[in-house]
């Protein structure tokens, strides 16, 4: 990640290459720490509003303070970043951080191609649910551990998420994806999603992906990005589906007003 302008609660600006952690914070030692990552289109974060309340409720539900001012250092490191970037937001038990980055190089040739996953059993849900925070050790080691794009999570057989996305997949005309709670996170794309288009919400197991006509995720990063394949098999038919695109140009629509 290439930072690009850092933030902080009682100092304004930083030097992006300045440390800004103290190493007996809370959020290195047991990734005690909230955030939210949001794009920034045309110097405008995008779904601004959901993800700073997602953040208070994160904060509050890890007994941090509230994330006070993060508006303010939303304005202060978007201004000094490229038009589009990577927004961040950490509420730790000591600091407010905002910083902008890079976006990733590569989502215009993974859109284009889709994403292949591969599922990875894990164990219970966290107890933290609907709580985003920097825990996400568990979530990068499968994501480390598979031969394909991303690791899909499923616990018992009962598909949860991407490392760091939401699941959809269709039958017929019908959108479905996993409902919200432990081991799902409510993303804020997500939401944004479910008002554009209706979606049966529930609990899935994998055959139910394995048979379906097309399949994509959602994250704030990589918007709506098409699923081609699971576990060596194709979705569908293998390519990216209509849903994925129309969503997505959907998406990219709004983020310009």
């Amino acid at each position: 990640m290439t930072l690009l302008a850092v933030a902080v609660a009682g100092r304004g600006l930083v030097d992006p290459r300045e440390p800004v952690f103290a190493a007996d914070d809370e959020a290195l030692l047991r990734g005690g720490a909230a955030f939210e990552t949001l794009r920034v289109y045309g110097g405008r974060p995008f779904l601004l509003a959901r993800h700073l309340e997602r953040l208070a409720s994160s904060a509050a539900a890890l007994a941090l303070e509230p994330p006070d001012g993060a508006r303010e250092l939303v304005g202060l490191v978007t201004s000094a970043a490229p038009p589009d970037h990577v927004l961040r937001l950490y509420r730790t038990e000591r600091l407010l951080v905002a910083t902008a980055a890079a976006l990733p190089s590569d989502l215009d040739e993974l859109r284009l191609r889709g994403l292949s996953l591969a599922s990875v059993e894990t164990g219970a849900p966290s107890l933290l649910a609907g709580v985003k925070s920097t825990s996400y050790a568990e979530a990068f080691a499968a994501r480390r551990g598979v031969a394909a794009d991303d690791a899909l999570l499923v616990t018992n057989g009962i598909v949860r998420e991407c490392a760091t996305a939401n699941i959809w997949w269709r039958r017929g005309d019908v959108l479905l994806t996993p409902a919200a709670g432990p081991g799902v996170l409510p993303g804020v794309t997500r939401s944004f999603v479910l008002e554009l288009e209706s979606a049966v919400e529930g609990v899935f197991h994998l055959d139910d992906l394995a048979g379906a006509d097309e399949a994509f995720t959602t994250s704030s990063i990589r918007e709506v990005m098409p699923v081609v394949g699971v576990d060596g098999r194709p979705v569908g038919d293998g390519q990216p589906g209509p849903a994925a695109a129309r969503l997505q140009s959907a998406l990219r629509l709004h983020s310009s007003q």
